[in-house]
C-alpha cells in the first residue's frame, strides 16, 4: 500500500515510517520544514516539500492533493499538529485520511472543551474554570488554594503555570488579553501519558508510560511501558463514546489514593508510539478493527538520546538521581538510531539547526519554532 505521512520533523513520524516500511508498504513524506529528521531516511521513497500548513493552508492542501493523485496514495496519516490543517480539507482529499473532522479534533484539543467532553462520559478531569478576564482569574483563586493555569490552545506545557502566585498569573494573562485560558485545581500525584490508535470507537493499539525525564515542563524524553488498567478503561470509554478514528494521546495524574485524572488530550501521534513500533503487528492497528488491542512488550525501553543528554542529565545532577538517569540512559534504545537506516541519527543536528534558524528569524525559542508553521490555535 502507498502511505503518505505528514509531520516528518517528529521522531514519532520517522519511527512510523520505518514501521510501515518493514511491513512492506511504500512510504512517502510531505513536510514544510526543510532538513527535517526523517528526510534522509532510506525507508521513504520520496520526500515532498509543501507550503506551511498554518501560514498557507490552501496551498498546503492543494500540494497534498497533487501528491496523493500523482503517487496513487491509498492512505494519508497526519502525525503532528498539521493534522488540524489537513482536517480542514478532509472532504476534498482523494484518499482516506486517518483522522477525525476538524470540529471533532477541536473538542479534544481545546482544553476547556475537552473537560466538558470528558464530563459527558462521566470521566474525571480536574475541576476547571474558563478564564476570559481578570475577574474569572480572581474567582478561581478564591475557589482553590492551588491551581494550574494554561491557554486552552497550547502544547509541550511551554506556557503552563503550576501553582503560580496571583501576581504572576495576572501579569501573564495581561500579556495575552485576547486568549482564553483554563484554570484548574492543582492535583498532586504521578504523571502518566498514553498513546492509542483508534478505529471507529475501538482502541486497536495502546501504550502507557510514566513521565520521569522531560525537556522543559512537558515533553517526555524517555519511554518505558507500564500496564495501567484504569488508564486503558478511561481511554476506551472516551474513544467509544465519541466513535474516534485516529491517533489519540492523553496526559494523566494518578493521585496518592489511586484515582486517575485526565489533564488534557492530544489528538495526534505522541511518543508512546515508540513503545509499539517494534511489534510487527503494530501497523495492522491502522487497518484492522477487530483484532486484539496491541500493547508494548514489557522489556521495551526507548529514549531521545540527545534530549536525555541535554535535558535529562543536568536535571538528574540537580536533583541527585544521576544513578537512575545513567541506568535509564544505558538500558534504553535511541529512537533515532537504526543501523539499517543510519542517516537520520547521524544527521539529527541538521534538523535542530533548522529550528534554531527559524527561531532566530521569528524571534521565538527553538521549541516554539518546532511547531511555528504547523500549530493550530482554533483559527478557522
Amino acid at each position: 500500500m502507498n502511505i503518505l505521512l505528514t509531520g516528518g520533523r517528529a521522531p514519532v513520524t520517522l519511527d512510523l515510517a520505518r514501521a510501515f516500511h518493514r511491513a512492506g508498504h511504500t512510504v512517502f513524506m510531505a513536510e514544510s520544514l526543510r532538513g527535517h529528521v526523517s528526510q534522509p531516511s532510506n525507508t521513504i521513497k520520496a520526500n515532498f516539500v509543501v507550503p506551511a500548513p498554518r501560514q498557507a493552508t490552501e496551498a498546503f492542501l492543494a500540494a497534498l492533493k497533487k501528491i496523493i493523485v500523482e503517487n496513487q496514495i491509498e492512505l494519508l496519516i497526519p502525525t503532528c499538529e498539521e493534522v488540524f490543517h489537513v482536517a480542514k480539507g478532509l472532504g476534498d482529499l482523494p484518499c482516506p485520511v486517518f483522522t477525525e473532522p476538524l470540529h471533532r479534533l477541536d473538542v479534544y484539543h481545546n482544553k476547556w472543551k475537552f473537560v466538558i467532553a470528558a464530563g459527558e462520559c462521566d470521566l474525571r478531569t480536574p475541576e476547571s474554570m474558563l478564564v476570559m478576564r481578570e475577574d474569572d482569574l480572581l474567582f478561581a483563586y478564591t475557589h482553590w488554594r492551588g491551581l494550574v493555569l494554561k491557554p486552552v490552545y497550547s502544547r509541550f506545557a511551554s506556557r503552563t503555570l503550576i501553582l503560580p502566585t496571583l501576581k504572576e498569573a495576572l501579569s501573564t494573562l495581561a500579556l495575552y488579553p485576547q486568549q482564553p485560558w483554563i484554570a484548574q485545581e492543582y492535583i498532586a500525584g504521578h504523571q502518566f501519558c498514553s498513546y492509542s490508535v483508534c478505529q471507529n470507537g475501538r482502541v486497536t493499539a495502546h501504550a502507557v508510560y510514566p513521565t520521569i525525564y522531560t525537556a522543559g515542563q512537558g515533553a517526555t524524553i524517555a519511554f518505558q511501558p507500564v500496564e495501567h488498567a484504569a488508564i486503558y478503561d478511561w481511554v476506551q470509554t472516551f474513544v467509544k463514546h465519541f466513535g474516534v478514528t485516529g491517533q489519540m494521546a492523553f496526559d494523566f495524574i494518578q493521585t496518592p489514593e489511586g484515582d486517575v485524572v485526565a489533564l488534557e488530550c492530544n489528538p495526534r501521534a505522541t511518543s508512546g508510539l515508540h513503545l509499539l513500533t517494534g511489534n510487527p503487528r503494530f501497523v495492522e492497528s491502522f487497518f484492522q478493527t477487530e483484532s486484539p488491542c496491541i500493547t508494548p512488550d514489557a522489556s521495551v525501553s526507548r529514549m531521545l538520546g540527545m534530549a536525555m543528554l541535554v535535558y535529562g542529565m543536568p536535571a538528574s545532577l540537580k536533583h541527585g538521581n544521576f544513578g537512575a538517569w545513567l541506568k535509564t540512559f544505558l538500558h534504553s534504545d535511541d529512537v533515532l538510531l537504526d543501523f539499517h537506516d543510519p542517516l537520520p541519527f547521524l544527521m539529527q543536528m541538521r534538523s535542530i539547526f533548522s529550528y534554531l534558524r527559524l527561531g532566530r528569524r521569528e524571534g521565538i525559542s527553538a521549541l516554539a519554532a518546532s511547531t511555528y508553521d504547523i500549530e493550530w490555535n482554533g483559527e478557522g
